[in-house]
């Protein structure tokens, strides 16, 4: 039996309120079309989640399928798979989908064949595209030059728009709500799990409530207790938290593509002298990072100046990571904006309308004394004349030694 290639979701259901205003979508194409006329490009396929996220307002869920979003000079649509029915429809900014099916493998490539006559250059984003998707492309449309379009997007996505900055504000708020949800819930003989499900239903129940016409997906907690704190990303377990333990909290909630980041030390009802004096210590080297953050500062060069005050303190090979990042349309699961970076490795100069992170970490092995993860996190804007912090949950000993409580036995 011969099956249809295409289907028709348009018009199934009302569009959602979107994310941004009509303006704010449109200045994002219009910028990005500024760039392919300028490089000469005809249409541009976009496949990444960030990319379709963000000129689109469509989150898509892969699950072995391909999506994209393909923009030339006047239209712009997007290609999703049929599982999702009317939903990339409903929330693509101007309405256009096309809806491809899964009884032919090469069903994608005829959608996006709809939508390139005539196109003899077409940008892809070369950091994100497949091997198999780009010899698949290049079978399929032999007559097409594939031209990189993915470092050209992400300095566009650099720089943040007013709308963009009010939405992560709004965010870093949820963050703070979450963070106080981790207090709540921290006592002796509680495992991390607990923890950090009360403080990401915490963070859903306010997102459902800020943004009712929202998508509720990817907002989450990591909450990690003695060992555990040794590693940034490592994730929640079991383990029940013990007086003394060093412990991090890292709430993060997610909406429309955007997430933020609220990361702090902490410590069950006591902490050592050793580990009061690292714990400190770090917090003065993230006072210092935020003065950094200012419009004219290299990103390397940041790194190298706190690097000093690490190794003053002999804690520089304690460091594991960069100290900080551009925040916009990220996940875990799909990266971030690698261009702005506070790396050794990245020259990139902040400039105002840049949203970024001050986060030094270090990790102080197991066998020695004040043994554990120290990491303090804040969002800052970068404005004209300095920067501003949109984090407003409190860091450090006077604040974060959580006394007093104790789990039930069950």
């Amino acid at each position: 039996m011969q099956r249809e290639r295409l289907q028709n979701y348009v018009g199934n259901g009302t569009p959602v309120a979107p994310t941004f205003s009509a303006t704010e979508m449109q200045r994002r194409l219009d910028a990005i079309r500024g760039v392919m006329a300028r490089e000469g490009i005809d249409a541009a396929l976009f496949t990444s989640y960030h990319c379709i996220n963000y000129y689109s307002d469509f989150m898509f869920c892969q699950f072995g399928r391909r999506y994209g979003f393909l923009v030339d000079h006047s239209v712009a649509t997007s290609i999703s798979a049929g599982i999702d029915g009317g939903q990339p429809w409903r929330r693509t900014f101007g309405g256009k989908n096309v809806t491809y099916t899964d009884w032919q493998k090469d069903n994608y490539f005829h959608a996006i064949r709809q939508l390139t006559g005539g196109v003899k250059r077409l940008g892809i984003e070369f950091d994100h595209i497949t091997i198999d998707t780009l010899n698949l492309l290049k079978s399929e449309f032999p007559g097409v030059e594939f031209v990189d379009i993915a470092g050209h997007s992400m300095k566009l996505r650099m720089i943040k728009s007013a709308e963009e900055i009010a939405h992560i504000e709004k965010m870093t708020r949820i963050a703070d709500i979450g963070g106080g949800a981790v207090v709540e819930a921290i006592a002796v003989g509680a495992p991390e799990h607990e923890v950090a499900l009360h403080s990401t239903a915490t963070m859903v129940r306010e997102i459902a409530r800020i943004w009712p016409q929202g998508e509720l997906l990817d907002t989450w907690t990591w909450f990690q207790s003695g060992i555990n704190t040794d590693g940034a990303h490592n994730p929640v377990t079991s383990r029940k938290i013990e007086a003394g333990d060093i412990l991090s909290l890292n709430c993060f909630p997610m909406v429309a593509g955007y997430y933020v980041a609220l990361e702090r030390t902490l410590f069950a009802e006591h902490a050592s002298d050793e580990h009061i004096r690292l714990w400190d210590f770090n917090c003065k080297v993230h006072d210092k990072g935020k003065e950094l953050l200012v419009p004219g500062n290299k990103c390397s060069d940041i790194a190298k100046e706190l690097n000093e005050m690490y190794a003053a303190e002999n804690l520089l090979q304690y460091r594991s990571f960069g100290y900080g990042h551009s925040f916009g349309v990220l996940c875990h699961y799909y990266g971030r904006e690698a261009g702005l970076e506070l790396r050794e490795d990245c020259d990139t100069v902040l400039e105002p309308g840049m949203v970024v992170s001050m986060e030094p970490m270090i990790t102080i092995p197991d066998h020695m004394a004040g043994a554990g993860g120290y990491r303090e996190h804040d969002i800052l804007v970068i404005t004209d004349k300095g920067n501003r912090n949109i984090t407003g949950f409190p860091y450090g000993p006077e604040h974060l030694i959580v006394k007093g409580k104790r789990k039930a036995a069950q």
